[in-house]
C-alpha cells in the first residue's frame, strides 16, 4: 500500500507562502498552498494522506478555527499551527485540543521540516491502518487466502481455474503457508462442493493405522477391528480427499494408494469386496516431491500419478507487502475472540511485521496478532524498533530502499519508465537496484493483466 503524503499550506501572506513552499519542496515534500480557510477546507478530505500547516492570524476564518473544523471531519489529520508571540497561549490551548504541533515566529526551516516528518509519519500509519480494515472489507471472499500481491493474485486465480477441472492437485509449500487452506477452496469453488472434503495428516499417523484410516476395514479384519469403519476414501467419494504431509506416507500404503488412483475402487481391509469411488484426491507437502534428493522414500510413480496440476504457495518472506493485511486480519479475529479492542498499527510494530523473516509462515504470523491482541506483543516489537538489537543502519536503509521500489512498482503496475519517474532515479540505477534486491519486476507487470 503506497503512501505520498502532501502538505496542505495554509497562509494569507503570499511572501510567506511562497518561501514555505520553497523550503517544503527542497526537503522533499509535495505542497499545496492555500491563501485561505476557506480554500484549503474545499481541498481537504477525511481520507486526505498528508499533514496541515496552517498560520494562525488570517482573515475571515483563522488558523484556530480551521483545525477545529478539520479535526471535527477527521479527528486523526495532524495540523501544525504557525503561530506569532502573542499567540502562543492560544496555540498550547489548542494543542490540548488535538492539534499536532505549533511553531512560534521566527522559526529556523529545520524545525518546521522536523514536526512535518514526525506528522507525516503518524499520519501514513493512520492512512495505513484505515487502508487496511477497507481491504479487509473488500476481500471477505479471500479471506483463507489473503493477499493483494501479484503472487497471491495469480494464485487464487489459478485455484479458481483448476477448482472445477476435477483433476487430482499437488499442493507444494512450507509449513504454515495454508496447504489445507488452498485444498479446502479448491474444493468449495468446485462442483463437489456438495460431498464431503475429508482431510488426512499422513505423518500424523502410524503405519499401522494409516491404511485402515485410508481404505476402511470389515468387523474383525484384524485384532481390536470390532465394527466395520468406513475409510477416508470412501467417505470422501463425490467430494475431496486432502491428504497433508503426504511425503510421510509409508511406502506400503504408496502403493495401495497407486492402485486406488489407477482404478479408482477401493478394497477395504478384511474383504475381497472392490468398491467404486467418485475420487478427487488433492495433496501437500512441504518439500519438493519433484526433487529426488527431497523425495527420498516417496515413489515417483506415485509423484507423477498426483502431479497432474501443481500448486505452489509462496512462504511470507516473498510477500512481505501482504503481512500489514493479513496481520490485520488475524489482528481483529484475536480481538473478537478475546473480547479486547484491536490496537491500532504503531511503528515498532509495523517494523517488526517487515523486519522478521517469519520461519512459521501465516501460522506463526497468526500466534504473534493473539499475542498483540492480548497485549503480549508490545516488547517484542519495542525491540525491533531499536537499532541496536536489530539490523544495522545501512541494512534499515536497505530494506527501506526496497520497499520503496517495490511500493513504486505496485502502483505503477511494473511500467518501468512510469516507476523510474515516480523514485527519480536512471534506468540503470533502477535494474542495478532491482538485482541487488532481488526484486522481480515481471511479477509487478503480470497484476496489471490480471
Amino acid at each position: 500500500m503506497e503512501f505520498q503524503p502532501s502538505i496542505a499550506f495554509v497562509d494569507d501572506d503570499d511572501d510567506l507562502r511562497n518561501a514555505n513552499r520553497q523550503t517544503l519542496e527542497l526537503a522533499g515534500f509535495t505542497v499545496m498552498p492555500f491563501a485561505d480557510a476557506m480554500s484549503a477546507m474545499r481541498f481537504l478530505t477525511p481520507d486526505f494522506a498528508g499533514v496541515v500547516v496552517t498560520d494562525v492570524r488570517m482573515p475571515h476564518i483563522d488558523g484556530l478555527e480551521l483545525f477545529r473544523r478539520l479535526r471535527a471531519m477527521d479527528p486523526d489529520l495532524p495540523v501544525i499551527l504557525i503561530t506569532g508571540h502573542g499567540d502562543i497561549d492560544m496555540a498550547v490551548e489548542a494543542m490540548q485540543e488535538g492539534a499536532y504541533d505549533f511553531i512560534a515566529k521566527p522559526y529556523p526551516a529545520d524545525r518546521l521540516v522536523q514536526s512535518i516528518m514526525r506528522a507525516v509519519e503518524k499520519r501514513r500509519l493512520v492512512v495505513e491502518n484505515r487502508q487496511l480494515r477497507l481491504a479487509l472489507e473488500s476481500s471477505d471472499e479471500n479471506l483463507p487466502l489473503l493477499g493483494q500481491t501479484p503472487v497471491m493474485q495469480n494464485l487464487r486465480k489459478t485455484l479458481r481455474h483448476v477448482a472445477n477441472a476435477d483433476v487430482d492437485v499437488l499442493i507444494a509449500g512450507e509449513t504454515g503457508t495454508g496447504k489445507e487452506v488452498a485444498a479446502g477452496l479448491l474444493h468449495e469453488w468446485s462442483r463437489r462442493r456438495p460431498g464431503n472434503f475429508v482431510a488426512l495428516n499422513c505423518g500424523a499417523l502410524p503405519e499401522t493405522v494409516i491404511e485402515s484410516e485410508l481404505f476402511g476395514h470389515e468387523a474383525g479384519a484384524f485384532t481390536g477391528a470390532q465394527k466395520k469403519r468406513v475409510g477416508r476414501i470412501e467417505h470422501s467419494s463425490g467430494g475431496t480427499l486432502f491428504l497433508d504431509e503426504i511425503e510421510s506416507m509409508p511406502l506400503s500404503t504408496q502403493v495401495k494408494l497407486l492402485r486406488v488412483l489407477e482404478t479408482r475402487e477401493i478394497t477395504p481391509l478384511g474383504t475381497n469386496e472392490h468398491r467404486p469411488v467418485d475420487l478427487r484426491i488433492v495433496a501437500a507437502a512441504k518439500v519438493d516431491l519433484g526433487s529426488p534428493e527431497q523425495r527420498a522414500n516417496f515413489r515417483e510413480d506415485l509423484f507423477y500419478r498426483l502431479n497432474v496440476v501443481t500448486v505452489s504457495i509462496p512462504p511470507l518472506r516473498e510477500r512481505r507487502e501482504d503481512i500489514p493485511l493479513l496481520f490485520t486480519h488475524f489482528l481483529q479475529r484475536a480481538a473478537m475472540r478475546f473480547k479486547t479492542e484491536p490496537p491500532e498499527m504503531t511503528a515498532a510494530l509495523r517494523s517488526r511485521l517487515f523486519e522478521h523473516d517469519w520461519p512459521g509462515n501465516v501460522r506463526e504470523l497468526s500466534h504473534f496478532a493473539e499475542r498483540v491482541a492480548l497485549g503480549l506483543g508490545e516488547m517484542e516489537s519495542a525491540k525491533v524498533s531499536q537499532p541496536t538489537n536489530t539490523a544495522s543502519l545501512p541494512e534499515a536503509m536497505e530494506q527501506h530502499e526496497a520497499r520503496l521500489i517495490r511500493d513504486a512498482l505496485t502502483a505503477n503496475h511494473g511500467d518501468v519508465r512510469s516507476t523510474i519517474e515516480a523514485l527519480g532515479i536512471p534506468r540503470k540505477t533502477f535494474y542495478d537496484k532491482l538485482q541487488r534486491h532481488g526484486i522481480d519486476r515481471a511479477e509487478y507487470a503480470r497484476s496489471k493483466l490480471g
